[in-house]
C-alpha cells in the first residue's frame, strides 16, 4: 500500500481509533501469580488469565519481513511473565496498569486495552477482573 492509498481511507474499523494502524494482541495468556489482598492471598499462587490488545503503528510502511520491523508479542509475554515472578501484587488492578506500562514502553504502541481475570477465584464465577484502555496520547 503506498502513502497515497493510506491517505484516502477515509473510515476506521470500529474496534480501531487511528489509521495505519494493527492489532497485535496475547490472547488466554494463563499465568500462576501471587496476587490478592485477602490472607489466603498472600502466600497461594493462583491462576489468572491475560488478554491483551495493542494497536500499533504501521505508517503504511512495507514490511521487510523482519522481526525488528513488528512489535513483538513474545517479547511483550516475556516481560509479562517476569512481572508476574516478581512477586506478590495485591490489586489486579495494579497488575494491570504495569502491564500497560510495559506495551507502551514501545513507542508504536498508541493504545492497549488489558483484560486480567483471576480464574475460579470465586465458587460461583467463572473468573472476575478488571479490563483497562491505556494510550500513548
Amino acid at each position: 500500500m503506498t502513502m497515497s492509498e493510506c491517505k484516502t481511507i477515509q473510515k476506521l474499523p470500529k474496534d480501531f481509533s487511528q489509521p495505519n494502524t494493527q492489532r497485535v494482541f496475547v490472547h488466554d495468556l494463563i499465568l500462576s501469580a501471587l496476587i490478592g489482598v485477602h490472607s489466603h492471598e498472600k502466600n497461594t499462587r493462583q491462576l489468572i488469565r491475560i488478554n491483551l490488545d495493542m494497536e500499533v503503528s504501521n505508517d503504511c510502511i512495507s514490511i521487510k519481513d523482519q522481526l525488528s520491523d513488528v512489535v513483538n508479542y513474545e517479547d511483550v509475554i516475556e516481560s509479562v511473565k517476569k512481572l508476574v515472578a516478581e512477586g506478590h501484587i495485591n490489586l489486579v488492578e495494579t497488575l494491570a496498569e504495569k502491564v500497560a506500562q510495559i506495551c507502551l514502553a514501545d513507542k508504536r504502541v498508541h493504545s492497549v486495552k488489558i483484560q486480567i481475570a483471576k480464574i475460579n477465584a470465586f465458587e460461583d464465577a467463572g473468573s472476575v477482573g478488571v479490563e483497562i484502555c491505556r494510550g500513548n496520547w
